[in-house]
């Protein structure tokens, strides 16, 4: 199945070359994959996977281990946002 995922901030860095510019790709996965076993492969630091939302709405660390996503979801990302 196919589903966008969207990485934010620092973690642009560890998207290919050619999705870091917009910051976006679409993947093609298991329709069993759990959102942990999909950012999984992109070698995210753990430390920095803060907050991880799906269609907008937030996922708690405890279910990114067996959420599931369905065709067409959007995966967004962000590291732990300091400011002021």
């Amino acid at each position: 199945m196919k589903i966008t995922f969207k990485l934010f901030a620092m973690l642009t860095d560890y998207l290919p070359a050619d999705a870091r510019r917009s910051n976006v790709m679409e993947l093609e996965v298991p329709g069993d994959a759990s959102i942990s076993q999909i950012i999984e492969p992109f070698g995210l630091p753990p430390k920095l996977v803060h907050l991880v939302l799906v269609n907008g709405a937030f996922v708690p660390p405890a279910d990114r281990l067996t959420r599931k996503l369905e065709e067409g979801d959007v995966l967004a990302i962000w590291p732990p946002i300091a400011g002021g």
